[in-house]
């Protein structure tokens, strides 16, 4: 199957089957959260069926960014479940027939309950658990195409690309006919630079020295023209040298004044934007993490 990767969540069309291959947590947030939202503003059920984060605390995620779950919760255009719940309610592990009984009947609902169609967005790290079949896995994602063909479901899985092996990783991704990814300026060992969708910005995660600097400086141009109020999420970065923090710092002095750029960082990054002037650019807010500005 060939696989075709999409730039932007906002590009999957109804009846999708898209797989989201993932290292860095918050990016996988991020893009989940985008998904969600495009699909509660189109007038859709969405369903979100988690793992790796107990419901109380996706539903939070969500809406640190910019979801609005509280009241689709409580419509029942929202629901967020453990895969527990969801593709183990019979007990034991999970088979191909019947988690595609359980989405079958999940679009059948949502359809009588007069919503256009489900918005399904799947964490698949419940198969690596022990006693998970991974043929069973893979007999699903082949076999959800039926299920699709009329658009009434869109489905996105989530692989968490450190917990599955790199065989069965790449079984499932061909299995998908779409792959999503944050577009990336910069992506290897040392650091990962890409657009973040919800809030719109830029995620920065690792170090960046003066070898990097022109990744920054092209994201940077990129969401000055793309944003009006540009966010900058450092949250991820352990290091940062003097001459890209001071990129940073003449970005924010670029603005025009009904403009801002908001930096999320740690202490020690707050510091080295400090050292270069950040307090002198009225444009730039500087936030930390977890923290008040």
């Amino acid at each position: 199957m060939i696989v075709t990767t999409v730039a932007s969540i906002a590009d999957l069309s109804p009846g999708a089957h898209a797989c989201m291959t993932f290292t860095d947590p918050e990016e996988r947030l991020d893009l989940m959260a985008a998904y969600v939202h495009m699909g509660l503003i189109s007038g859709v059920k969405v369903l979100c069926l988690t793992e790796a984060l107990p419901p109380d605390r996706l539903k939070h995620e969500l809406a640190q960014r910019e979801v609005p779950v509280t009241e689709p919760l409580k419509t029942g255009q929202l629901t967020i479940g453990t895969t527990d719940e969801a593709w183990m309610a019979q007990g034991g592990s999970p088979t191909a027939k019947s988690m595609l009984e359980m989405l079958a009947a999940q679009v059948t609902q949502a359809v009588g309950d007069g919503y256009p169609g489900l918005r399904v967005s799947a964490d698949m790290l419940w198969a690596t658990r022990p006693l998970a079949a991974i043929d069973q896995l893979l007999t699903f994602e082949n076999s959800l195409t039926t299920l699709l063909e009329n658009g009434r479901l869109t489905v996105i899985c989530h692989y968490d690309r450190d917990q599955f092996d790199p065989v069965t990783l790449d079984r499932a991704v061909e299995a998908h006919p779409v792959s999503v990814a944050a577009a990336a300026y910069h992506d290897d060992a040392l650091l990962r630079v890409c657009r973040q969708y919800s809030p719109p910005g830029i995620r920065l995660a690792g170090e960046i020295d003066a070898d990097h600097a022109d990744a920054l400086a092209q994201a940077l141009t990129e969401a000055i023209r793309l944003d009006h109020n540009v966010f900058l999420n450092l949250r991820g970065l352990r290091f940062i040298d003097l001459a890209n923090a001071s990129t940073i710092v003449r970005a924010a002095l670029s603005l025009p004044a009904d403009r801002h750029l908001l930096v999320v960082c740690d202490e020690r990054i707050k510091s080295t934007l400090a050292l270069v002037g950040a307090s002198e650019a009225a444009q730039l807010r500087v936030q930390v993490a977890n923290g008040q500005p």
